[in-house]
């Protein structure tokens, strides 16, 4: 099974220097992707500025957006940015798109809240239509340009934790993606089986991809640096977070490799950790624990 690492883009303090030697520590480990996710509200960097740093910082890697929240881009636009990106990186992008869970970054942006999984997948199936040639207005014969490296486009994972977003993934996406607090086996069964099942259903003859993820923390103070760095990214669920942060265990060596156990005995292809810290030593540290 694969391990992808993110990018620390939602801790405190993130600059050029230490974005820079998170790119590169990925790059030159075995991990198999550098991913980033996305916020609006939030003191994070810019989801595809700062992919494309890390595309000119790696040579390497799969660059993973974990995840793009669609509905919130134009579609045209996403197209032309993620097709550049491909042709920038010498075709390693891998798309994750999701819908999210934050309205106020909807409305920040100017975006519709309702009705967004089937905007996503119309965007979707936009996109794909646009890195084939069709233009994306009715004013011009001319494509969007850039064509993406990869024929056809990135493969495309569809965010999806729960069953009605798992039964449309099947019609247009390559496979799931989620993220757990716990990594717990009847949790990635539930989703993995569904996918399955969903893209049978669909008469798809290729396997969905199926990937996970999760925090982790594996320096001297782990579950302090888990339980602050969670308190904060949760604090817009209000009181509610308290009962959720300890369920994260995954704050020592042996957390850690029971939840890739977890998941490996699940089936999946694939776990992404997300760091809770800055100090890029962690990268080693997990690539000795798990490598």
């Amino acid at each position: 099974m694969k391990i992808g690492l993110n990018l620390p883009v939602m801790a405190p303090g993130l600059d050029r220097g230490l974005l820079e030697a998170w790119c590169r520590g990925i790059d030159e480990g075995p991990f198999s992707c550098l991913a980033v996710g996305e916020r609006i509200n939030f003191p994070n960097p810019e989801l595809t500025v700062t992919i494309s740093a890390a595309a000119a910082w790696t040579s390497r890697v799969p660059l993973f957006y974990n995840v793009l929240v669609l509905p919130m881009h134009p579609a045209a636009r996403a197209a032309k940015q993620i097709a550049t990106l491909d042709v920038l990186s010498k075709g390693r992008v891998v798309l994750g798109v999701g819908v999210g869970a934050r309205e106020d970054d909807y409305d920040a942006v100017g975006a519709k809240w309702s009705g967004r999984l089937g905007t996503l997948e119309r965007q979707v199936r936009e996109m794909r239509a646009y890195w084939a040639g069709e233009p994306a207005s009715a004013l011009t014969t001319a494509p969007i340009e850039p064509q993406p490296v990869q024929a056809g486009g990135p493969k495309i994972l569809m965010g999806a934790l729960f069953p009605k977003a798992i039964t449309r993934a099947a019609h247009f996406a390559d496979g799931i993606l989620g993220f757990s607090f716990t990594v717990a086996r009847e949790e990635l069964d539930y989703a993995f089986e569904g996918a399955r099942n969903a893209w049978k259903a669909a008469g798809r003859t290729a396997k969905p991809t199926l990937i996970t993820g999760s925090w982790f923390a594996l320096g001297p103070n782990g579950r302090q640096q888990m339980d602050d760095y969670l308190a904060r990214y949760l604090s817009f669920l209000g009181p509610s977070a308290a009962g959720l942060i300890p369920l994260v265990r995954t704050v020592d060596a042996q957390g850690v490799r029971d939840a890739v156990a977890r998941a490996t005995d699940a089936g999946a292809d694939e776990v992404v950790f997300a760091p809770t810290t800055l100090d890029p030593t962690e990268i080693k540290r997990l690539e000795d624990l798990l490598f």
